[in-house]
This record gives C-alpha cells, structure tokens and sequence, in this order.
C-alpha cells in the first residue's frame, strides 16, 4: 500500500487528504483558511500575494499530516494568473477569480480576433471576465510597466508545483489548466503565443504542458509531484465521472459540464472547451443565475434563508399554478443576453401566493440549467446521470424537481473535498506509472462518490410539460436565443 496526498488551493482555503493510493481511502484530512484581507467593502480581493498560498498550505499539512506521503497532487484555483520576471519573481500580486475589471479587457480581445467565433475556432472559447487571457489585457492597459516587466505566466497550481519543487528551471502544467487560460487549445493541444501576444503586448514563457499521469518531478527528499490541474478538473476527477456522466454545479451562478472524447467548438461562444484530468474533454457551459435567484426570491418573500424558501416551495406543486419564472436576474450567459432581465409570467389571482412563487423560482433555476444541459447534448454530448453539486443540492425543493426536469437519473454525492481527493488520485497515478504497476493511459479505480440516487420515476411526464411551459416562455420573451 502507498500512501498519496492532494491538496486543493481554493481561494478561500487549502484542504490536505491522504489517502491510500491502492482504494482512495481518506487516511487524514488538514484544513486551513488563507491569511488574506478582504478588499475595502468586502468579498473576496481580487489581488493575492501568493505567498498566502504556501502559509496556508503549511499550516494545513502541519502536525505530521504529510507523513509516510509518497507522492502530492495539487489543484488551485481557477482563473488565476501569478506574472513572473525573468529571475522569478512576481510582478505584482496574483490576479485571481472572476475579476470584473476585465470585462472591457475581454470585448476588446474578441474584437481584437475578429468576433467570437474565432476565438471559439482557435481556442475553443470566447474571452470571458477574469480569465487569465483578459486579465493580461487588462494588466497591459492598466499596469503597462508590469506588463512589460512579465517574463513568465503561471497559474496558481503550476505555482505551487513549482515552489514544492524548490522552483527549478522547468516550470509544467497539466492540459486542464491550460485549457482555461484562452491561449491554449484543447483541440489541437498546443497554446496560442500570438493571443499571449495580443492580450499582453509581447510574448512570454508558458509552462510545459505535460500527460495526466506524468509526474512533474521529485523533491530533494524523494517526494513525487504530480502534474497538477485546476480545481473543476480536479472535483470531476475526485467524483469518478466518466462518459455519459455530466456535474451541475449549484452555485450563485451555475454550470454544467460533460466529459466527451473530444473537443467541442461552439460559434456562440456558449460552450468552453476544457481537458480534463484524465486525457478526455471536460465541455462547459455556464449560466449567470443559479443560487443568486433562490436568494434575491426569498429576500422578496422575506424569508431568512434557503432552507425556508424550500419548505415553502414543497407546499406548491410541481407547475406553480402555471408561474413561471426566467430567473435572468442580472443577464444570462445561456441564452447570451447580457443586458436582459428576469420574466415572471403566468400571474393569475389563484397563483399569487408566496409558495407558487417560491416553487417557480426553483423550477425557473433549474430550467435554466437543464437549458444548458441541451446545449451539451445538441453537440453530441451522452447525457445519462447528473451528478447535482453545491450546497442547493441538499434542499428537498431541489432533489423534488431536479430528475424530471433534467429527464435522467440524479445523483447528489455525499459533501467531501472532492477536488482534493481528485489531486490525491492523480498523485496515485503518476507515482503508480513511476513504479511500473500503473497503465499512463488508465487512471486508479478508486472507490465512487457516496451519494443519493434519484431517478425521475413517474414524475417524469410532468417535469417535461413544467418545462415545455418554462421554454414556450423564453421563446415568447426572447425568440431564437437558444
């Protein structure tokens, strides 16, 4: 039996498991928050030293956590860009997460190309905020002494991998890190250095992107580090997903993602085309509003949370006395209409009640995501269980709707680090090819998500006629969008 360690770089937080590396077996867990300040007003800072990274990262594996560990899997952040000069050092702090100040930076690039369907032709997506190609074009407009003093761009887990690796010559990063930069292809397997180019004004070096199951070197001490990856692909590869399997993640926006044996490219720009953890394809597709209007519905009903709005909701019945909700509350990736509004439609005397509203805001949620669930399946996408992530999944108003309206099987895991366990199995399956007992192309079996397991059952007729409502709507308030 070998014993592996993956960490995940959250931006709030550094979880540590190890696990066996035969069975996946959580042996010992660390946890630890990141000693940051939130901006003036709050949330989260858009700026980070990455040092804060590695304080956390100590302080998680402290007390012997890492102890008998053979090998470390790491995943971090998504979104995140760590500018380097040339001796290495940073330029200036991180830029992390869905930074709004590149929204102008992401329009000029995509006119910059020549519209979104180039982009989604040459890098399988369109330049979103806060993706690492629009923060460079925002650091090159805004901060142009940095941009130019930019010898080297890393994300935040190809950072860490190489400061665990005492920060040698050779910098690497897995394919699903690269393929959200929007310099790097997923179809063709290679970046992009005049997009670098275009977005920062000259070019850089790009860390080598190396196999799921390559090893991106050895510690002083012997210990074996993984490729690494970013943290979507890391909690897909922690959940076991496989073909035929898709994520909905709830969170206060939402997306769905698939895996796929190939690379989808989309014109609209809907779909962005990720690698996976494991050498397939990892398609995604987002919506603005998820959580977001779950919360702004129960602020409106003034009731103090989730959980009561769901109470309230389960005393409605599936339809909500013919409401129906399209909850573009701050404008909608999917469809693509960034300026338009919510609809709330189907007012009649009877259907005026707190409990019908309630019920519609989660229907209208969920229609929204199983709208960009048929985004994935017109392209081809086999669509067999949902796997239904994010706090919202445990709420009975959600798991009453999900299965009929997404018309397939539900499964909502047991809470755990999954994109932690995820970095641990890939630390497994490059230390098992480093010792000849593993296949490079044939990750670990380790043991599956526990989970609840929904099936839509004879509900399933009247979740598709609550969803053929929802879309006669959206066709109604916004013809052609989808």
């Amino acid at each position: 039996m070998g014993i592996v360690a993956g960490l995940d770089s959250s931006p709030d937080f550094t979880r540590i498991v190890v696990c066996d590396s035969d069975t996946g077996a959580v042996l010992r867990q660390g946890y630890a928050p990141h000693p940051l300040e939130s901006p003036e007003g709050g949330g989260r800072p858009a700026d980070v030293d990455p040092q804060a990274w590695l304080l956390s990262l100590g302080e998680a594996a402290g007390g012997g956590l890492l102890e008998g560990v053979q090998a470390i899997g790491v995943s971090a952040q998504a979104n995140s860009v760590v500018p380097l000069d040339a001796q290495g050092n940073t330029v200036r702090p991180a830029m992390v997460g869905g930074d709004k100040r590149s929204q102008v930076a992401a329009a000029d690039l995509i006119d910059a190309l020549g519209g979104r369907e180039a982009w989604a032709q040459a890098v399988g997506s369109v330049p979103q905020t806060g993706q690492p190609v629009t923060k460079l074009r925002w650091l090159a407009r805004t901060e142009p002494e940095a941009a130019a003093r930019t010898a080297v761009l890393l994300q935040a887990h190809d950072w860490l991998v190489w400061q665990l690796l005492g920060r040698p010559v050779r910098r690497t990063t897995d394919r699903g890190g690269a393929s959200g930069t929007g310099y790097w292809s997923a179809a063709t397997g290679g970046y992009r250095p005049d997009l670098v180019e275009l977005a920062l004004g000259h070019q850089a070096i790009l860390p080598e992107v190396i196999g799921p199951a390559d090893a991106a070197g050895t510690t002083p001490e012997g210990l074996l580090i993984s490729a690494g990856t970013g943290e979507t692909q890391a909690a897909a590869f922690g959940l076991g997903i496989g073909l035929g399997d898709a994520v909905v993640s709830l969170g206060a926006s939402g997306s769905v993602m698939a895996v796929h044996p190939e690379a989808l490219v989309d014109q609209y720009g809907m779909i962005t085309s990720l690698a996976d953890a494991t050498g397939m394809h990892l398609p995604v597709v987002t919506t603005l509003n998820a959580v977001r209007a779950l919360r702004g519905t129960a602020e409106l009903l003034g009731v103090p949370d989730l959980e009561s709005l769901s109470e309230l909701a389960m005393k409605s019945t599936p339809g909500s006395h013919g409401l129906v909700l399209l909850p573009y509350l701050e404008g909608e990736r999917t469809p693509n209409l960034p300026h338009t509004a919510g609809t709330l439609a189907g007012l009649r005397r009877e259907s005026m009640r707190p409990e019908h509203l309630a019920r519609a805001a989660f229907e209208g949620m969920l229609c929204g995501l199983a709208d960009a669930l048929d985004v994935l399946r017109g392209r081809g996408v086999d669509v067999r269980r949902v796997f239904l992530l994010g706090a919202a999944a445990e709420l009975p108003a959600v798991q009453a709707a999900a299965p009929a309206l997404f018309g397939t099987q539900v499964v909502v895991p047991q809470p755990a680090d999954y994109a932690a366990i995820g970095s641990a199995r890939q630390a497994a399956w490059a230390l098992g090819v480093s010792q000849g007992t593993l296949d490079p192309r044939t990750p670990p079996v380790w043991q599956g998500a526990v989970a609840q397991v929904l099936e839509p059952g004879e509900e399933l007729a009247v979740g598709q006629a609550v969803r053929q409502q929802y879309v006669s709507v959206r066709e109604q308030t916004h013809p052609g969008a989808l």
